[in-house]
């Protein structure tokens, strides 16, 4: 069997609480559904940091027990927008800080670009079958 030294113990410890904490339903939360049938789906950014160290003060290399250890972590979860269900259709309500590049906008507004073209297509398809009749 491999010796292993505490301190590996305790960063893997750490890891395990960290790991609890932060889950898919940290960032992707429970849905919520009003009465009238809309339904809520909170959604999170989740940033977490870990630093750990430590070192051996013993002269003796078998020597385990005089030994220190640091741990500094933190976890921040920021509600960064709702998806809402209504009638079928999804729309992202944003509440985070506006997209400060182009590319980072066009993501955002792809979901309602989509909404727009396939109201658009139904139309024309209830056009084009309306007069077929």
């Amino acid at each position: 069997m491999e010796d292993r030294h505490p301190i590996g113990d305790m960063v893997e410890t750490v890891m395990e609480k960290l790991k609890g904490m932060v889950d898919v339903n940290t960032i992707v939360g429970a849905a919520i559904t009003t009465v009238d049938g809309i339904t809520i789906i909170p959604v999170c950014k989740v940033n977490f940091a870990l630093g750990t160290g430590g070192g051996d003060f013993s002269k003796k290399p078998d020597n385990d027990n005089n030994f220190a250890f640091g741990n500094a972590s933190g976890v921040t979860i920021t509600p960064v927008s709702f998806l809402v269900v209504k009638d079928g259709n999804i729309r992202l309500l944003n509440i985070s800080t506006p997209a400060s590049g182009t590319l980072d906008r066009l993501v955002e507004l792809l979901p309602e670009v989509v909404d727009k073209l396939s109201d658009m297509i139904g139309k024309r398809k209830e056009e084009s079958d309306f007069e077929e009749e």
